[in-house]
Formats: C-alpha cells, structure tokens, sequence
C-alpha cells in the first residue's frame, strides 16, 4: 500500500512515519453533505484508519450539485447518506475502516462515539450541533475543526482543547448567526474551499505537526475576491462555561438540545423522538398503504405522502417532514402518523 501513498509520503512533513500515523487514526465526521463529501473523501484517499460518518438525512437530487460522493441512483432511491457515503468511500479505499451511522448526531450519541476518537470534523450545517461538538470535545479533550459555508462565503478554524479558544468564545467575537438557516443558495467552490481548508488541518494534526496547525480564523468570500485571516489568541474566556476554569459543558444538557429543528435551508421540519425507539419500517408501510397513504421506501427508511406533505420515517423513530416550517404542525403530522 506504500506504492498508493507514494506522493504524500514524499512530502517531508508527512513521509513514511507520519502516513504511519495517519493510518492509526480514528477520524470521527459529523454531517454527510457538501462539506462531508469534501471531507470524506480525502481523508479517505489519505489513508485515515477509521472514519466514522454520523448524518440524519438521505440524498436528493439538489445534493447533486455539491455534494460529490453521491449520484443520481442515490437520489432515486433516498440512500440515507451516511450509508450511501460508507458505500462510495469503500469502494474509493477499501483500506480504511469506513462506518455510517444514519443517526441524528445527539450528544448522547457522540459521547457513545468518542471513546477512541482522535479528531472530530465538523460538517453539519447547524449552531446547534456544533456547539455539541465544542463541548464534547472540550469534555474528552479531542481537537476538531469547524467548518460552515453559505453562498460564496465560507469559513474554518481549528480548536485544539487547552490550547485554542473554544466555538464558545468565538461566538461572543464574530457575528456567524444566520449562516446556516434559510440559505440564499450555495456554489460548489466555496464548499470545496472550505472541505480543503479543513482537510489540510485535519492531516496536519493526524501527523501530529501541531506547530504547523493554523492559529487564525479564516474567512472567504470566493465570488467578491475576498480573504481574511484573524488571529483567536485573544478570543479565549477562562469565564467561558465549555473550556473555562468552570466550565460545565451546558450545550450537552439535554435542556439546551431541540426534539424539533427547522433543516437549513428547506421547508423541512425533523422530529426526534424523546426516547431511541425501533420502528418495523415494514410492517409501519404494510399499515399506512392500508389507509391509502402512498407509501414508497427502502431498508432504512420510509417516505409517506400526505395531502399537503411528504414524511420520511427513519427506524430510529426519527422524521423529516416536507413542505412545511411550522414545528407545530409538524409534530401534529408526526403524531397523525406514529401516534
């Protein structure tokens, strides 16, 4: 195998011991979309030991666009994409230990996960999770990298626990509200930027170069020729209740956690059950076909058409319900279905 990592071996500030490195390392990625693909891939091709995918959702044919570890087959057949991502990622290195998990990336679920995680990525596409993030990795001491990108803009900074300012204090110095809901649209370089900016961060802690790890917050817009750089040494609060002196980790607390959130940039409403549950997604389609419902589906999932909107039920209990932004509504849909 030394042969397929010839040219990055021949990088000094990787070579042979830090590809050796590399290949001992569990790679934790939560999101599966554009920045995800971006990700994935690779650090796939890079050789990682482990990478575990975590994402809630299934490929549509508006993924198509940015999201490069998908096809059009997955869009017809609503592949989850944490196992349409295990599937491509397998077949692009079956070297690597690849695992999808079609999950909603709780903080129960990732403190289940962490155990032997050397680095987190960040690829969703929401505050609330990543603040989830910042405190898990804050609680188990585990660098990880942010990443968000709206329109042509995207941004990134590395957080290494002890040492960086956390999510937390950052988000009391830079305004990145709202650049992640109600979208206006996204370009394909700038999700590529940011997967790279984050990637080459990723291989640099992965060898373990902490020195060459990038201290600065980037900033772009790729449409307006604009680059920004700024130094976060300042930023850090030893007030700050994720990584300060007493700190309390508050984003883990189950009161800070929704059980209903409006996807990013979509008419698109998830309802997560208070309690893990198993459906018979089988026997839930021979029952809801009975009352008329059109009802198509695969092994992981089922899509139900109601009068003004469309529901996808996932085994976990979990669903996404279309055409809709209203969370009470949503849950009265949910509830019309699964009771």
């Amino acid at each position: 195998m030394l042969e397929r990592y010839s040219r990055q071996i021949l990088f000094s500030p990787v070579g042979e011991k830090g590809q050796e490195k590399i290949r001992s390392k569990h790679v934790l990625m939560i999101g599966a979309g554009a920045l995800g693909s971006g990700n994935g891939e690779i650090l796939t091709r890079a050789g990682v030991g482990r990478l575990t995918i975590v994402d809630r959702d299934y490929v549509e044919a508006s993924n198509l666009q940015r999201q490069i570890l998908y096809s059009e087959a997955d869009a017809a057949e609503k592949m989850p994409k944490a196992a349409a991502a295990e599937r491509r990622l397998k077949a692009v290195n079956s070297d690597v230990d690849v695992r999808g998990i079609i999950a909603d990336a709780t903080a129960e679920l990732m403190e289940e996960l962490v155990e032997d995680v050397d680095l987190i990525i960040d690829a969703t596409d929401n505050f609330e999770t990543r603040m989830m993030i910042n405190d898990i990795a804050q609680k188990y001491n585990i660098p990880w990298v942010f990443g968000a990108c709206v329109g042509s803009f995207g941004m990134s900074f590395t957080i290494i626990p002890g040492k960086t300012p956390c999510l937390n204090c950052i988000l009391k110095s830079l305004p990145l509200q709202g650049l992640t809901c109600d979208t206006v649209g996204i370009i394909a370089p700038a999700v590529q930027m940011v997967a790279v900016h984050q990637s080459a961060e990723a291989l640099k802690i992965l060898v373990e170069d902490w020195d060459a790890v990038r201290p600065a917050f980037v900033s772009f817009d790729l449409w307006r020729n604009q680059y920004t750089s700024i130094k976060m040494t300042r930023a850090k609060d030893e007030g700050c209740l994720s990584c300060g002196t007493d700190r309390t980790y508050p984003y883990l607390d189950v009161e800070n956690q929704s059980k209903s959130t409006v996807l990013c940039g979509r008419d698109t409403v998830q309802i997560r059950p208070p309690r893990k549950q198993e459906i018979d997604l089988q026997n839930l389609g021979v029952q809801l076909r009975a009352l008329n419902y059109e009802v198509k589906g695969n092994p992981y999932l089922l899509s139900v058409e109601t009068k003004d909107n469309r529901l996808v039920i996932f085994r976990d209990g979990r669903a996404l319900i279309h055409g809709t932004k209203d969370m009470a509504l949503a849950r009265s849909i949910y509830q019309k279905i699964l009771g």
